[in-house]
C-alpha cells in the first residue's frame, strides 16, 4: 500500500495510470464498437479516453523544464552517437511539449485565435523524431552490448582447432551467421533487462505517430494495444526506478 501511495504521489506515476487507462479505453471502444447493443459503453469509453488525454496535458505542463534538463545532461555524454541521439531526442521533446502546451492553452480558453490542426501535427512530429532518435540510440546500445556478450563468449569457449567454415557453403554460412546474430540479439536482451524494457516502450510508442503522420496507418486498436503495453512499461520502470534506462 505504502508503494502505491508513494507511485501515485508522483506526477510520472499519476501520468502514466492515466495514459494506461486512456489506451485501455481505446482498445476496447475498438473491440465493442461494432458490436450491436455495446453504443452507450462505447460512447462512455470515448468520454473518459478524452478526459485522461486532457488530464494528462495538466501533469506535462511541467515536462518542458526536465526536457530541457536532460539535454543539457546528454551533451556532458563521452560516447558521441548517444551524445548526439539523447541530445537531438530530448530538444524534440522540448518542442513537443511547447506546441502541447499551446493546444492545452487552447482547449481551456486562454489562446482561441490558433489553428489546432497545425499545432497538433507539428507536437506530433516532434514526438515522432524524439521517439525514432531514442530507438535509434536504443539499437546502438544493444549493439554494443551484443559486441561486448559476443567478445566475452568467445573468451569462455574453447575454439576447436579443426573448425572452419571454409566447407560450409554460402547459404549455409549465412544461417549460421543468422543463426548467431539472433542467439546473441537474445542472450543479449536477455541480459540487459533495462535495455529490452525501453526498446519495447519506444517501438510501441512509435506507432501512434505513424498513424498520425499517415507514413504507417494502422487502426485504433492495434494503436491502443501499443499505448497500453507502453503504459505499463512505463508505470514499472517508475515504480522500479532501477529498470529505467540511464545515460
Amino acid at each position: 500500500m505504502d508503494s502505491f501511495v508513494k507511485f501515485t504521489n508522483q506526477s510520472q506515476g499519476r501520468d502514466r495510470l492515466f495514459r494506461a487507462t486512456q489506451y485501455a479505453c481505446m482498445l476496447l471502444r475498438y473491440l465493442l464498437e461494432n458490436k450491436a447493443g455495446k453504443e452507450k459503453v462505447v460512447m462512455k469509453l470515448k468520454q473518459v479516453e478524452s478526459n485522461m488525454s486532457s488530464g494528462r496535458k495538466l501533469f506535462r505542463l511541467g515536462n518542458m523544464v526536465h526536457a530541457i534538463e536532460a539535454s543539457r545532461r546528454a551533451m556532458q555524454l563521452s560516447d558521441s552517437i548517444s551524445r548526439y541521439c539523447l541530445t537531438a531526442a530530448n530538444l524534440n521533446r522540448v518542442l513537443y511539449f511547447t506546441c502541447d502546451t499551446i493546444l492545452w492553452a487552447s482547449s481551456v480558453g486562454l489562446a482561441s485565435d490558433i489553428n489546432k490542426d497545425k499545432w497538433r501535427y507539428r507536437a506530433t512530429r516532434y514526438y515522432y523524431f524524439s521517439l525514432l532518435l531514442n530507438l535509434a540510440r536504443d539499437f546502438y546500445e544493444i549493439s554494443r552490448c551484443m559486441e561486448k556478450d559476443a567478445k566475452e563468449r568467445k573468451r569462455l569457449e574453447k575454439a576447436s582447432d579443426c573448425q572452419s567454415g571454409t566447407d560450409l557453403n554460402l547459404a549455409a554460412a549465412l544461417l549460421k551467421g543468422l543463426e548467431n546474430f539472433l542467439f546473441m540479439l537474445n542472450f543479449s536482451l536477455k541480459k540487459h533487462p533495462v535495455l529490452l524494457l525501453d526498446t519495447v516502450k519506444n517501438a510501441c510508442d512509435i506507432f501512434s505517430p505513424l498513424d498520425r503522420l499517415e507514413i504507417y496507418q494502422t487502426n485504433q486498436g492495434f494503436i491502443g494495444l501499443c499505448g497500453l503495453i507502453s503504459s505499463l512499461v512505463g508505470i514499472l520502470t517508475v515504480a522500479k526506478p532501477h529498470l529505467k534506462l540511464k545515460y
